[in-house]
């Protein structure tokens, strides 16, 4: 399973971060964690991001789940 962060900045510059796991992972916290290191590599001083985005692919349909949108913030605070 692919993980591929993505961010773009006001400048229209545009980086992706990914990582590959060699095992299915269900577990969202796992996936959090992940999006968050991978968030966590970037240089953003100085930039203002106008979008990030993270994408799946490779997914186990093993198990049928419903699709949820995750919160960016929580209580007026960003999660990161």
């Amino acid at each position: 399973m692919e993980r591929v962060f993505q961010v773009k900045f006001s400048d229209y510059h545009q980086i992706t971060r990914s990582k590959t796991m060699l095992a299915p992972i269900s577990e969202l916290s796992t996936i959090f964690e992940i999006a968050k290191a991978l968030f966590e590599s970037i240089e953003l001083e100085n930039h203002t991001i106008r979008l990030l985005g993270i994408s799946l692919s490779n997914l186990d349909n093993a198990k049928q789940s419903q699709a949820i949108q995750l919160p960016l913030f929580r209580n007026g605070k960003m999660i990161f």
